[in-house]
């Protein structure tokens, strides 16, 4: 050990980075899994002030309210920093407003299963490009992907939600508890990839 290295910073000879990585990785998934409640919250949020999905103000309004709640859970799921969290909740909320706007319009409003797979495609693909601009320096491999990504989990978010019996009719900004834990656990990759760059920093940082 060199004089220049304060011992606190040498990892115990018995404990590899892989061993070390588990736990860190098992507690961001498990902080990501709980982020799911963002979706339903969201979706409230925007039903009661904003109303149906019936026409471009309501997608815009109640896509920029429920992106701005699922945004907070998912950036405290990360641990972000104030600045991050901020910047997280901004991007989120601009993509679900544009995308859920633009996807809502592009099938008319509809509500069929096909309706709303078309809808949460623009709408994933939308957040998943804000999204990526925070992302892209920490994880940028992840957040090349992260658009195409999130278009085709939000599809299928909607595709779950549909299927299990929810009154879709009601023209909802975001899919149901069913389809949130669906699209949260096809994500979690990003606070695996997430942790493990931190984890990464900090052996260089040794």
């Amino acid at each position: 050990m060199s004089p220049s290295t304060p011992p606190a910073l040498t990892p115990p000879a018995s404990t590899s980075s892989a061993d070390a990585l588990q736990p860190t990785t098992a507690r961001a998934v498990a902080r990501w899994a709980v982020s799911f409640v963002g979706f339903p919250l969201g979706g409230l949020a925007a039903v009661l002030a904003t109303g149906p999905v019936d026409g471009a103000p309501a997608a815009l309004a109640g896509g920029l309210l429920t992106g701005a709640v699922l945004g907070v859970a998912q950036g405290l799921a990360l641990r972000l920093d104030r600045r991050s969290l901020l910047r997280w909740v901004t991007a989120t909320a601009a993509g679900l407003a544009v995308g859920l706007t633009a996807g809502a319009s592009a099938v008319g409003f509809g509500t069929s299963l096909g309706d709303l797979a078309v809808q949460g495609a623009v709408s994933g693909l939308a957040v998943g490009a804000a999204q990526s601009s925070v992302l892209f320096r920490p994880v940028r491999p992840l957040a090349l992907v992260w658009p195409v990504w999130l278009a085709a989990v939000w599809a299928l978010g909607w595709v779950v939600t549909t299927s299990v019996g929810v009154q879709v009719e009601d023209q909802f900004t975001v899919f149901g508890a069913a389809g949130a834990v669906t699209v949260t656990l096809l994500t979690a990759v990003l606070p695996v990839r997430l942790a493990r760059s931190a984890n990464l920093f900090a052996e260089k940082s040794i």
